[in-house]
């Protein structure tokens, strides 16, 4: 019985070691994240990839096909015709809510 007991605790001890293992691994993962961009524009398929939407950084709509913009060009894509995502409304937050989205 002894033994057995032993095996068990060396098994136990060795799954908590792991569980704390990925614990922190898990923990420097989430630390290491870069922050989110401000502003960010959804490119199209094809020679140039034209710009389609602009979002703000942490938009869940965002398309796959993407880069970070700064404000000063999000601006200027939207007052260029780029439409702004309905969900998280980039053109209000920069301020020009007024133009039409094409």
């Amino acid at each position: 019985m002894r033994v057995w007991h032993a095996i068990r605790l060396a098994r136990i001890d060795r799954k908590i070691a792991q569980l704390v293992q990925r614990q922190v691994e898990q923990e420097r993962g989430r630390r290491a994240k870069p922050e989110p961009p401000d502003w960010i524009v959804e490119l199209g398929i094809g020679v140039g990839r034209p710009p389609v939407q602009v979002h703000q950084g942490t938009c869940y709509m965002e398309g796959k096909r993407q880069r970070p913009i700064g404000p000063d060009e999000a601006r200027r894509l939207l007052a260029d015709g780029t439409s702004a995502c309905s969900r998280c409304r980039p053109d209000t937050a920069l301020g020009i809510a007024g133009l039409e989205s094409i």
